[in-house]
């Protein structure tokens, strides 16, 4: 894989139709834990757009949408609150490199949260986080109203990092 393969673009009205299409995939993922049913149409709510305070990025591996995220960049605790990787993407480095990216786009303070059961997702945010910050992170478990026990990371971001 080359990063001159790796394009991110932030998502505009014409990005929505990728953007909805690639999260009913991740809806539809985490509905064993969320316990989400699709509708009468068989889509899934979405909890997350890309509007303000949120904005949103797609990922595009060799010009294939593979992957977006929705992040708070707005306040000052910047909070990752969707992030996706099609199945057949992961494990090859692209994950890393795209949050990376949008935490290079925006330094501040970072929070990242993992629901109950999300083990792959927690593992993913470790390894990311742990590599990201070179282990510069604090990590607790806490309860949220909407979604119950999440683990959650906080860390700084404070200038560029140059490893990419």
């Amino acid at each position: 894989m080359h990063i001159t393969d790796v394009i991110i673009v932030e998502i505009e009205q014409q990005h929505l139709m990728i953007f909805k299409n690639l999260a009913q995939a991740y809806e539809a993922e985490f509905s064993k834990l969320t316990h989400k049913m699709p509708d009468t149409n068989g889509l899934f709510n979405i909890d997350t757009f890309p509007s303000a305070p949120y904005v949103g990025y797609l990922l595009y591996y060799q010009q294939r949408p593979v992957g977006f995220c929705v992040a708070n960049v707005e306040t000052e605790l910047k909070y990752m609150a969707e992030f996706y990787i099609v199945p057949v993407m992961r494990k090859k480095n692209l994950g890393f490199c795209f949050a990376a990216m949008i935490f290079d786009q925006h330094p501040g303070q970072w929070q990242v949260r993992q629901i109950a059961g999300a083990d792959d997702a927690l593992h993913f945010w470790r390894r990311v986080i742990t590599q990201y910050t070179q282990n510069h992170y604090e990590e607790s478990v806490v309860e949220d109203m909407h979604w119950g026990t999440v683990t959650q990371q906080r860390f700084n971001v404070l200038v560029k990092n140059e490893y990419l």
